[in-house]
Parts: C-alpha cells; structure tokens; sequence
C-alpha cells in the first residue's frame, strides 16, 4: 500500500510522517481561523483602533477585503466539516450527517478517528492535502509562525455576591486589540482597566 499524499510505501492509506502532520494540522487549524478573524480588522497599534485599507476615494470598509475573501472562498469551516461528514458516511453508514459544530470540533473530531482514517479511509490522502492547502494558506495571510498567546494574568472580575473573583486565566496574542476574560467576559479595554487587572494578581506562592 501507498502513502495517499506523498507515495510511499506504508502499511495504511498514509504513512506514518503525513499522519502526524495532519494531526499537527488539525490542532493549528481553529488557532489560525481565530488568527484571520484577528486580520480581518486592520490595527496601526492601540486598542481597538480601526482603519481602512484601501487607497481608493469614496467609502471605505474597516474589514481587510483580501482576508474576507480568503475566509470566504472555500471557507475553511465549510470544507473541513465536510471531510468529517464524509468520514462518518464512510465508517457509520447508518448514521445521520452530523450538524455543523465549528471548527473546532470539527477538527477534534478528525483527530480521534485519525487512526481508523489511515487504516481504512480511501480518501485519507485527499483529506491529508485538503487540510494543508488550508494551513497554506491561511498562514500566507497571518504569517508563519502563529504568534503564541502570552499569560497577562488571572481575571480579578467579581462574580457573585461574595466578592469572589473569576480568577480565569487571560491570555493575549500579538495583534489582538482587546483582552477578553474567556470564562465571565470581562473585557479590559482601557488603560486604567489594565493597570488595575496588573495591580489586583495574586502574589506569586
């Protein structure tokens, strides 16, 4: 048997080498989704600062038009769960198509049955070079590496009536405008939010 990606000689639809890097491309996939979403507003710096990116006279939109149309042709959403409907028609024919779930879920899906898509799934190559045409070029907009998310600190946003803070870890990566406290959405905006989030952490144990 081949490898369905690169030709080799493998005891499944994939090797070994492009197996792992599927999976590696299925973790990467939502991170750099959220990394377009990010490019969609176009920032000279700050905090929210929205500009245009077009030289033309006339109205201008705040959204970069080049990442719009890559998040919107061929969406990434759309092709990678329809690997996963595929996948499911193939391995449980009885089943119902699954509803769209995000991509998230959509890739952790795939990951799961990572081991039955190299052992059984004929298409397993075409999967394996769907999803790296889409890592391509998503990084060819966000860039190569991923920027990592960096730790700012735990959310000190009361939560009940005791005082109780959330407590949440806040991370922030390079070119998000905002931080947003992923558990009680808190969001930190202006200066005087930050300086306050930074004076109110917890002493180090």
């Amino acid at each position: 048997m081949t490898c369905g990606l690169c030709g080799d000689e493998t005891d499944g639809h994939l090797c070994k080498r492009d197996a792992l890097k599927l999976a590696e491309r299925l973790a990467d996939l939502p991170t750099l989704y959220d990394e377009l979403v990010q490019c969609l507003v176009p920032r000279r710096g700050g905090w929210g600062e929205i500009v245009s990116t077009k030289g033309a006279a006339g109205p201008q939109s705040p959204l970069d038009e080049d990442v719009l149309d890559e998040m919107t042709t061929g969406s990434m959403m759309t092709i990678v769960h329809s690997w996963r409907v595929d996948v499911q028609r193939v391995r449980w024919p009885q089943h119902s198509p699954p509803p769209p779930a995000g991509l998230a879920a959509d890739c952790r899906w795939l990951a799961m049955e990572l081991d039955w898509i190299v052992a059984n799934y004929l298409r397993a190559g075409d999967l394996a070079s769907e999803v790296r045409a889409l890592e391509r070029q998503a990084r060819a907009v966000v860039g190569d590496p991923v920027p990592k998310r960096k730790t700012i600190g735990q959310c000190i946003a009361i939560v009940d009536d005791q005082g109780t803070a959330c407590g949440a870890t806040i991370t922030h990566r390079m070119g998000e405008s905002r931080l947003q406290c992923p558990s009680c959405h808190c969001r930190y905006e202006s200066e005087q939010d930050l300086l306050l989030l930074l004076h109110y952490q917890p002493e180090p144990a």
